[in-house]
């Protein structure tokens, strides 16, 4: 399976590198396709370059690995993604990372099904730090918890073999409006490793009994 990637950040960078790990061909997606592929050659064999579209076009698994706030304009340039598994790792944060910019009746991954309407979107991955997946997804020797939230079943059970095999650990949610929970979880863990100074080998997760 490939697995595409719009952005060439340090998420998308990062994402990219337990992907490949996990056994997955990787895409890198950019406006700019030079920049895309001298990020990929970095990354290794597995991962390559191409520019928004075409990147789109190879996977049906698309990550959306760019601010919040560019969602729209890069899902318009990538063609729509009407039929694909949508990943959106997003967090809509006030610039001082202290409060949401949508919330409460909404979240950003409601907001991009609406930009993405016939796409399958799925929340996922946002309560993890990039420096997290330069660490292969763990912190110290245990997997970090991905919570994946969405409304159609299938596409959910995708990401969590696409996590599974990519060696976190993957907690199922519930539907996409548990996004709304998600994304303050991801707000909370910014602060304790930011404002509180914990860094950012950190991790949200939850303890299930047996």
């Amino acid at each position: 399976m490939n697995i595409t990637i719009l952005g060439t950040g340090n998420m998308a960078k990062g994402l990219a590198s337990v992907f490949a790990a996990g056994g997955y061909d990787v895409i890198l997606g950019s406006r700019d396709v030079a920049r895309a592929k001298d990020t990929a050659k970095t990354l290794g064999g597995r991962v390559k370059g191409d520019g928004l579209m075409a990147a789109a076009q190879k996977s049906e698994v698309i990550v959306l690995a760019v601010p919040f706030e560019a969602a729209a304009e890069t899902i318009a340039a990538a063609g729509g993604l009407a039929g694909k598994v949508l990943v959106d790792i997003s967090n809509p944060l006030t610039p001082d990372y202290m409060g949401l910019t949508v919330g409460h009746s909404t979240s950003a991954a409601e907001e991009i099904q609406k930009l993405a309407s016939e796409a399958k979107v799925v929340k996922a991955f946002n309560t993890v730090f990039a420096s997290v997946l330069k660490g292969g997804g763990k912190v110290g020797k245990t997997p970090v918890t991905v919570f994946v939230a969405g409304d159609d079943e299938a596409a959910n059970k995708t990401v969590e073999t696409i996590g599974a095999k990519s060696g976190f650990s993957v907690l199922q949610s519930g539907g996409l409006k548990v996004a709304r929970y998600l994304e303050p979880v991801a707000g909370l863990n910014i602060v304790l490793g930011y404002g509180k100074g914990h860094g950012t080998d950190i991790a949200p997760t939850w303890l299930l009994a047996a």
